[in-house]
């Protein structure tokens, strides 16, 4: 019945912890939001390259400083009201607002004087973006970003209502209620129509799109799926088309008996540790470095996840767009427990239990208990698992209440940029408390080089500098392994884990 009506059932990971496009973080939400809403920029399924989204067409000037984007004609929103280029202005200066404080506001700092109005220096007319007419955007760069037109598809790029955001208050506030079932006012292929927490978001085709005659989906259900044993039961009863994930476990089974719904594609993201160099004891690079070099990494990734992952000892993926950090590692207890006895810590004593938070996740699970062993027998250290569900796994993370916090960056666009941005001081999802100034000028540097090479020079300094100081502690690279049933069409491996919906359908599979 669904495939005859065209309904696909999701498994989406985390329940979302919000549907705001400037304030979400998680890819969960973004899988949500690139149904709901589209940018100046859409994206080729098949391999995410840019493609005309709300923006018919677009200019490009010399100096790669300037870009005109024209608008189709006849644009609205899921509500019938126009959707026009002050839309897009709107939405620019509610991201970069300081008082909203949104976590991705640094990937508009490409803009013009963005980042000094985002710290309260410049007004927002001096920012690089400006509407000659309804239908045309101009954009004003700081400096030549070659990537910019892949970055346009993210959600802190997104056009909102203003209209309907001032019905719930403040536009520019946070929790004003206004991306409630009856309340959101969207403009993609796709519009809310139910979101019953826990359980499922409802989305419904939407006539109001632009391309509407173009999408095949009717609905989509996106189920939140932590469990991961409960998301494959629910796969091989044939309630769920496409899988978050697969249980660790079932991996390597599934691999040998060449399960046709087993899919496992190259990922663009890093799992790693962020530590908090607040605690005292993890204030000491020493110690930080001491707690890295103790794990097994290739272990991890043969005997848990399973899933042709690849150990890692630096946080950029390699051959991001060229750039390939010279940076290795190897486990070195020797050299850890010297280390540790030299930050006053010998063998271990005195040393304070330490608490490691995770979300809920066999995966996680599994990981947490292995790092917890090897941190005991190898350096004498103490411990403490917190597992917490994903809303208030987010909330411990962002007031920093965690000792070490397993994490995973999922990178944005093609370019090293959309990891190292991440560690800059003005990064939104840098919890550990380290910042550095040196680091800071290198990814400075690294925008205003126009040179490949030069760039990539300035990438590894500042990678080496991360490193070296160890305020996270990379783990592994991902693949991307799940379930997709054969009767799921254009819906292709990208690096980036995403699926322009409008492309996706259902037909019968061949036998």
């Amino acid at each position: 019945m669904a495939l005859e009506k065209q309904i696909l059932h999701v498994g989406n990971g985390l329940e979302p912890q919000e549907l705001d496009p400037h304030l979400i973080t998680g890819t969960s939400e973004i899988e949500i939001l690139g149904a709901l809403f589209e940018g100046l920029v859409g994206q080729n399924p098949k391999d995410l390259s840019p493609v005309p989204g709300v923006a018919e067409w677009w200019e490009v000037s010399t100096d790669g400083l300037n870009y005109t984007f024209h608008l189709r004609s006849g644009l609205t929103w899921s509500n019938s009201d126009p959707l026009t280029a002050e839309d897009f202005l709107f939405s620019f200066r509610r991201m970069l607002s300081p008082a909203l404080g949104a976590p991705n506001a640094y990937l508009l700092f490409v803009l013009k004087n963005a980042e000094n109005f985002h710290k309260g220096h410049v007004e927002f007319d001096e920012v690089g973006v400006s509407a000659s007419d309804h239908r045309t955007l101009l954009l004003q760069l700081k400096n030549p970003t070659h990537y910019l037109l892949s970055m346009l598809s993210h959600p802190a790029w997104f056009p909102l209502p203003k209209t309907t955001l001032s019905r719930f208050g403040d536009p520019y506030g946070r929790a004003t209620g206004w991306t409630r079932t009856k309340s959101i006012v969207s403009n993609g292929p796709f519009y809310l129509t139910a979101w019953q927490v826990n359980e499922y978001i409802h989305t419904q085709k939407n006539d109001q799109y632009w391309d509407t005659d173009n999408t095949r989906l009717k609905d989509i259900f996106f189920y939140p799926t932590e469990s991961r044993d409960a998301e494959m039961r629910a796969f091989t009863a044939g309630q769920l088309h496409i899988t978050e994930a697969v249980p660790p476990s079932k991996v390597g089974y599934y691999r040998q008996q060449k399960h046709p719904s087993l899919q496992i594609d190259p990922y663009f993201g890093t799992y790693y540790l962020q530590l908090n160099t607040n605690s005292t004891a993890l204030s000491d690079p020493r110690v930080r470095k001491a707690l890295s070099l103790v794990l097994n990494r290739t272990q991890i990734v043969e005997k848990i996840t399973q899933g042709q992952q690849k150990a890692a000892w630096h946080f950029t993926p390699p051959g991001t767009s060229g750039y390939n950090p010279r940076i290795s590692g190897e486990k070195n207890s020797e050299e850890a427990k010297r280390l540790l006895g030299e930050a006053g810590y010998p063998n271990g004593k005195g040393f304070p239990i330490l608490t490691y938070l995770y979300n809920t996740s066999e995966n996680n699970k599994a990981i947490a208990e292995v790092l917890q062993q090897m941190w005991l027998s190898e350096l004498g250290i103490r411990i403490e698992l917190i597992n917490q569900e994903w809303k208030v796994f987010t909330q411990s993370r962002e007031t920093g209440e965690f000792d070490i916090l397993r994490n995973s960056w999922i990178g944005d666009y093609m370019d090293p940029t959309t990891f190292l941005d991440v560690w800059t001081s003005q990064s939104g999802n840098n919890f550990t408390g380290w910042y550095s100034e040196t680091y800071d000028i290198y990814i400075s540097n690294s925008r205003a080089a126009i040179d490949a090479g030069k760039r990539n020079e300035y990438f590894e300094k500042a990678e080496k500098l991360l490193i070296n100081e160890q305020p996270i502690i990379p783990l592994y690279f991902y693949t991307s392994v799940y379930m997709k049933h054969p009767s799921v069409q254009g819906y292709y491996p990208t690096l980036l884990n995403y699926h322009p919906w409008k492309h996706v359908y259902l037909k019968p599979a061949t036998p």
